[in-house]
C-alpha cells in the first residue's frame, strides 16, 4: 500500500509504526502507520498525488507543538514538514520562509537583519506553517499583522497563493485549518529598526515566558482559547484546579492556563482532564471552555 511513498522518498525519512510521542512537545501519542519527512514541495507534491490516488488517509504536521495524538495513534500517512522546508530569504523589508523554518530562529534572523514586527512570536514553539495556520500570537501581536501573502498547496497537489484577506485570519484561527490547505511557505513584511532594540525587546518577552510559563514540562502550550471577558490561568486557579491531576495529566502549577505532562500522561489522561476543567467552568462560572490544542488520531 505504501511502497510508492518509498519510491518518492527516500527511505531514511520514511518510519514505519512511528510513535508520534517522539514527534510532539506533549511527548504523548501512538504510532503513525508510516511518517515521511520530505525535503522539498516538489516531494510533498507527490506524496499528496500519491495519497490521492491511492486513496490514503493523510494527516500533516510541522514540529508537534500544538495537537494531542489519540493514544492508538494515526492511520495512513502522516507527513513532518518541520524537518525539512528551512529555506529563509530577506529582500529589503521582506522576509521569505518556507513552513518547516521554527518560528524561534527566524525571529533570531530577521532580529539581527534589524527588522522589527515579530518580536511578539520570539517565544513561540513550533513551525512558522504551524503558526500561520493557527494565527499564533502573544504580547499583542499575531501572525496576521505581518503575512502578506501565503503560499499553500491543496490535497491534489495544486498550489496556490493567499493574501491576508484571503486568509480569513481570526482567532486562533484561518481558512488553513479546513485541512483542504497544507501552508509550504509566507512572505512577512517588517519594518527596520535597531536590532538592540528589537533584541531587547525579545529578551524581555522570553523572561516574561519563562517566569510565567512551565516551559521546563512537555505540554502543547496553552490547552485553551480565551473566553471573551476572561484570562484562562487566572479563571482555573479561582475554580482551585491549579496542580490538579487526572493520570500523568496535570494543570500546571506555575500556570494554571497550561496542562502538562508530569509524567507518563497518556492522550487519554489529558481528555479527561480538559473535559473535567469544561464542566467546572460551566457549572461554576457559566463559561464555556474551547480547546485551543488540536486533537487528531483515532479514537
Amino acid at each position: 500500500m505504501y511502497q510508492g511513498i518509498c519510491d518518492i522518498i527516500p527511505i531514511d525519512r520514511v518510519k514505519f509504526d512511528e510513535p508520534m510521542s517522539r514527534h510532539t512537545t506533549f511527548q504523548i501519542g501512538g504510532p503513525a502507520d508510516i511518517l515521511v519527512v520530505p525535503n522539498s514541495v516538489e516531494e510533498i507534491i507527490k506524496v499528496l498525488r500519491y495519497c490521492q490516488e491511492m486513496k490514503l488517509m493523510l494527516f500533516v504536521f510541522g514540529l508537534g507543538s500544538n495537537i494531542l495524538v489519540r493514544d492508538k495513534g494515526i492511520r495512513g500517512v502522516v507527513l513532518k514538514l518541520g524537518e525539512g522546508l528551512k529555506t529563509i530569504s530577506i529582500k529589503g523589508n521582506q522576509v521569505e520562509a518556507e513552513a518547516g523554518v521554527r518560528v524561534s530562529q527566524l525571529c533570531r534572523v530577521v532580529a539581527r537583519e534589524g527588522l522589527s514586527g515579530l518580536e511578539f512570536a520570539e517565544g513561540i514553539p513550533g513551525s512558522l506553517g504551524g503558526a500561520v495556520v493557527m494565527n499564533a500570537g502573544a504580547y499583542e501581536g499575531e501572525m496576521k499583522d505581518v503575512l502578506s501573502s501565503v503560499q499553500a498547496v491543496n490535497l491534489k497537489g495544486e498550489l496556490f497563493e493567499f493574501n491576508p484577506e484571503q486568509m480569513q485570519f481570526g482567532y486562533r484561527s484561518s481558512i488553513f485549518q479546513t485541512c483542504e490547505y497544507i501552508v509550504l511557505s509566507a512572505r512577512l513584511d517588517l519594518k527596520t529598526a535597531d536590532p538592540e532594540d528589537i533584541f531587547a525587546t525579545m529578551k524581555d518577552y522570553a523572561w516574561r515566558r519563562r517566569e510565567k510559563q512551565p516551559l521546563d514540562m512537555p505540554s502543547a502550550g496553552s490547552t485553551f482559547k480565551r473566553p471573551s471577558g476572561f484570562f484562562v490561568g487566572p479563571l482555573l486557579e479561582q475554580l482551585g484546579l491549579k496542580g490538579f491531576q487526572i493520570g500523568g495529566a496535570q494543570v500546571s502549577t506555575k500556570h494554571a492556563g497550561f496542562i502538562v505532562n508530569a509524567g507518563k500522561a497518556t492522550a487519554d489522561d489529558v481528555l479527561r482532564l480538559i473535559a473535567y476543567i469544561q464542566e467546572k467552568a460551566r457549572q461554576n462560572m457559566g463559561v464555556e471552555l474551547h480547546p485551543e490544542v488540536k486533537l487528531v488520531g483515532e479514537e
